[in-house]
């Protein structure tokens, strides 16, 4: 590819590297720009072909301005700001590639996109992403093939790898975990048996099952947000179940629950946190203020205080949860760091317990599983699978999760520039066949990105 494309990259993220790595090594020149210019850099650091500037997102000028100096912009900041980066690209006519799902915000930019003539490509990352590539995949050959898809359930998960998953929650953050611990209260919806089910975010944690599809791990799986949609954009009107899911190990739902029950999730802003007081609150004095208890409960009051607000747990549960609690130090006399809020205040003190330490791996677990009615009347179950491990955390290292939204979206950025993507306006790997299959099989081809395909036939019992 000509080096005179220019593409223009905001955010300077921990996904950001892997994509402006194999732009640049196609050719195509990136700057990468962030509110602070040593992010930006830290981004470009040694890569030849990029470039680094300070940008302001919410300055329209100094977007505009660096929008009109680009081929393309891909947007890596949080999804809140897309609306405003594609409305800029539709100022200047610049074709724009997100790894996010497309909003409601989005979808009313839709025809102006299609009237300025330009593609935005979104869900272009691992999930929303590689999981859309593989989902149309095998339902378009199961419809080509005269059958129909009766039930499709698809679970991800972005965990530690085992050896490296060693905390009571099973779990670890490689960036801030304000926006993942909100989420656990988010409400979710699907189809099962052909009704749509609902659960209210309050509930999330509780709707957690055992998943046995990857029996070499012990985790649990809950609904991921709004799957009924999916209905209609995998374009299977026959499937009586479709569901999408997260990925836990065993035992992280129960400790959520029970902070969730304390309080600790709460945004609402409390005098005793105000970050301008004194320090001396301790985390059992946190705690106790928001069980409801004094001051000066003791250890054993605290506790029991949190077993009777978590009356949901079983008698195993309950000991390994408080065990967890103190291990994030909810019952001692350390000094609070205050923030303002209870969820805040914990976020301060998970981003530094639960950090990837050197040497440590993360992992993506995806799979999908279709239930088919094959035209011959015969059922079958196929799954489409993978396991990615990142690599030891260590100067340049790579990050599963980083790898596996970095690529697809560096991928997709170029079957743009390259022409081969002609629609206009939001699209989505799961917009045609076309699309998926030809990000597909370069993701495949060039950085052997693909998931494992297999197939179980029910056979009708012979009767001898």
């Amino acid at each position: 590819m000509s080096s005179e494309h220019k593409a223009l990259l905001l955010g300077a993220g921990f996904v950001c590297p892997p994509a402006v790595q194999a732009l640049s090594e196609a050719g195509v020149h990136v700057t990468v720009a962030s509110r602070t210019l040593s992010a930006a850099e830290a981004v470009t650091d040694g890569r030849s072909n990029t470039s680094a500037i300070s940008l302001d997102i919410t300055d329209s000028g100094a977007l505009d301005s660096a929008v009109a100096d680009a081929d393309i912009v891909i947007s890596l900041v949080p999804y809140i700001f897309h609306a405003a980066v594609v409305k800029s690209a539709i100022k200047h006519t610049k074709p724009v590639v997100t790894t996010s799902y497309i909003s409601p915000a989005l979808w009313e930019l839709n025809e102006e996109a299609k009237e300025a003539g330009i593609t935005v490509l979104n869900e272009i990352g691992l999930d929303p992403g590689i999981d859309h590539l593989y989902a149309v995949k095998t339902i378009d050959e199961v419809h080509r093939a005269g059958g129909k898809i009766t039930s499709f359930t698809s679970y991800c998960g972005a965990l530690p790898a085992p050896s490296d998953a060693n905390n009571p929650l099973g779990y670890k953050f490689s960036w801030s975990p304000r926006g993942g611990l909100l989420a656990l209260l988010n409400s979710a919806q699907w189809y099962e048996n052909g009704k749509i089910v609902e659960v209210n975010g309050k509930d999330l944690m509780a709707s957690a099952k055992p998943h046995d599809h990857f029996s070499q791990f012990d985790l649990v799986g809950y609904p991921n947000r709004d799957s009924v949609g999916f209905k209609e954009f995998y374009n299977i009107p026959e499937a009586e179940t479709v569901f999408r899911g997260t990925l836990r190990y065993k035992g992280f739902p129960e400790i959520i629950r029970t902070l969730v029950a304390i309080g600790f999730f709460s945004q609402e802003k409390l005098a005793i946190l105000d970050s301008e007081k004194d320090g001396s609150l301790t985390w059992a004095q946190l705690t106790a203020e928001l069980l409801g208890l004094s001051s000066d409960a003791g250890e054993a009051d605290i506790e029991a205080a949190v077993l009777e607000k978590a009356s949901f747990l079983s008698e195993e549960e309950r000991e390994r949860v408080v065990s967890g609690l103190r291990w994030i130090g909810l019952f001692s006399v350390d000094q609070v760091e205050a923030h303002g809020s209870p969820i805040d205040t914990l976020c301060a003190v998970l981003e530094k317990k639960m950090a990837y330490g050197p040497g440590e791996r993360d992992m993506i677990a995806l799979q999908h599983r279709f239930e088919v009615l094959r035209a011959d009347g015969a059922r079958e179950t196929r799954s489409s699978t993978l396991i990615e491990y990142g690599e030891p955390i260590g100067p340049g290292s790579r990050s599963a999760m980083a790898k596996l939204v970095g690529l697809p979206c560096a991928v997709g950025t170029l079957a743009v520039l390259r022409g081969q993507i002609k629609e206009k306006g939001m699209i989505a790997p799961w917009t045609s066949a076309q699309i998926a299959t030809l990000l597909r099989d370069e993701l495949k081809k060039k950085y052997k990105i693909e998931l494992n395909e297999r197939s179980f036939i029910e056979l009708e019992e012979q009767v001898f």
